[in-house]
């Protein structure tokens, strides 16, 4: 099942390279589900359900379904998956597709996620809960997004700032 598109709104797929936790991703999946989100692509060692030819261990790959299952509440079968060793080949196949590839990162020559205009179709990158994206990673995105912070704290958990994010380019777009 995909989502359906709305017109005069992004197509929107969320791309989690080396996400933690599998609740976040969980988490992430529900909201992606909710914007109608066309895809959710995980890579590295991001939690996500079995894939064909799964090189994870049956038990690990157990658990990171069910974590994600409570979480997602029936949205890891509404929002199609796929898993990419790499970001930088999910960001290859997304480039061929004609993908914008935006991360949501605090960097230099970022841009304020309120201020921008998504382009018809998008790739949202979102980086691990603790180290956020490489600058190698940086490197493989068009553009790089930022949320204002105004209080002591310089970042959000990763979940609650793809949300922000998510409803920002998809339904203010």
């Amino acid at each position: 099942m995909t989502s359906t598109p709305l017109p005069g709104r992004p197509e929107l797929v969320i791309v989690l390279p080396d996400i933690r936790s599998a609740q976040n991703v969980g988490a992430i999946w529900r909201t992606a589900d909710a914007v109608g989100a066309r895809q959710l692509i995980t890579c590295g060692y991001t939690p996500h359900p079995r894939v064909a030819a799964d090189p994870r261990p049956p038990h690990v790959a157990m658990s990171n379904e069910r974590a994600i299952t409570k979480a997602a509440l029936g949205a890891e079968h509404t929002v199609p998956h796929e898993h990419y060793a790499t970001l930088a080949a999910a960001c290859a196949r997304l480039r061929h597709n004609h993908y914008r590839i935006v991360a949501l990162e605090q960097a230099e020559n970022t841009q304020p996620l309120f201020d921008y205009q998504p382009p018809a179709r998008l790739a949202l990158v979102l980086g691990n809960e603790v180290t956020g994206l490489t600058t190698a990673e940086l490197t493989l995105c068009d553009e790089i997004l930022e949320l204002p912070m105004l209080g002591r704290k310089e970042s959000l958990n990763v979940a609650v700032a793809a949300g922000i994010a998510m409803y920002r380019l998809r339904h203010l777009g």
